[in-house]
């Protein structure tokens, strides 16, 4: 969304990822937000402003890696003892996303960026609550970083139920003057992203493939060889081109395989091209669902495809 610094934008883009989840009935993902100016203010609040990107790469880790190890890599990058120190009551947040805010607006009092992350998410929060999320959940999560060298606002990060680790799925937040790197200044901008590929593997991990997506053809011409392929595949076309999706199987092997293959994928139909059918001309359909075996001329089989799979 470009043009807008209104955090409504950041508002519909946590409801259009809730929308997206809630019809793929994928129950139980986290969205997990921060904000940039957040980040700033606590580098401010522990003396780390100089060495910004190395205090929140560090900090990110955080659940990866664990809270010796983040302060252990934050010493290696030169931020002093006395400043992770600091950073101890962030370890330890805890509560619903209203009581970390506060908090939170506690630990940043000092702050004036730091101040100014904390109203953004209250207000995103607020909004949120008037228009209450279906199947997500947000999250406040003081350690997320992505992109520090573009993100100005709002970071978002989309995490997979519980039980399902393949880390995020989504993410994205608030880019204002990004364009400027092109010579157009002064443009706001917030965007999020799919992890498409990993939706995929979490829906496929749970389950939650709905039956009509278990095949992408009605009709699956079985393969004899080459010459009733080459019937087949002129078949295939013909039935494409008037609507009804249809294939051939690739390779010449066992029928009964073919078989299995048509019964695994939902095809409502198969045809057989043999010698017979190459001989006279014909096509024998066969219907999976109640066996019936009935033999037609090409413009007969097109026209009955049509009507009962159209």
């Amino acid at each position: 969304m470009i043009g807008s610094t209104g955090l409504w934008s950041e508002v519909e883009l946590i409801l259009l990822y809730d929308t997206v989840f809630t019809d793929l009935a994928l129950e139980g993902t986290t969205i997990k937000i921060n904000n940039r100016k957040i980040l700033s203010g606590i580098a401010q609040m522990i003396g780390a402003t100089h060495n910004l990107i190395d205090f929140t790469v560090a900090l990110d880790k955080l659940d990866k890696i664990g809270e010796e190890a983040v302060k252990a890599e934050m010493l290696q990058k030169g931020i002093a003892e006395t400043a992770i120190e600091k950073l101890e009551p962030l370890f330890r947040l805890s509560g619903d996303f209203s009581s970390q805010l506060k908090s939170l607006s506690a630990i940043l009092k000092d702050s004036f960026i730091g101040q100014e992350g904390i109203k953004e998410l209250s207000f995103i929060s607020n909004a949120l609550e008037a228009q209450p999320l279906k199947s997500a959940h947000l999250e406040l999560d003081v350690t997320l970083a992505r992109g520090l060298n573009y993100y100005t606002g709002a970071i978002f990060e989309v995490v997979a139920p519980k039980g399902v680790e393949l880390g995020s799925i989504g993410g994205g937040g608030r880019y204002d003057d990004l364009t400027s790197i092109f010579g157009l200044d002064n443009v706001s901008g917030v965007g999020i992203s799919f992890g498409l590929d990993r939706i995929c593997l979490v829906l496929e991990e749970l389950e939650l493939y709905p039956p009509s997506t278990g095949h992408g053809s009605q009709v699956l011409f079985l393969n004899f060889g080459d010459d009733e392929a080459q019937r087949a595949l002129e078949m295939v076309m013909a039935l494409r081109s008037i609507g009804v999706t249809a294939e051939l199987y690739p390779d010449q092997v066992k029928p009964k395989k073919q078989m299995q293959y048509a019964n695994n994928r939902g095809f409502l139909a198969v045809v057989l091209i043999g010698n017979n059918e190459l001989e006279n001309n014909t096509y024998t359909l066969k219907l999976m669902n109640s066996g019936e075996q009935h033999t037609y001329s090409k413009e007969a089989l097109l026209m009955h495809l049509k009507h009962d799979l159209n």
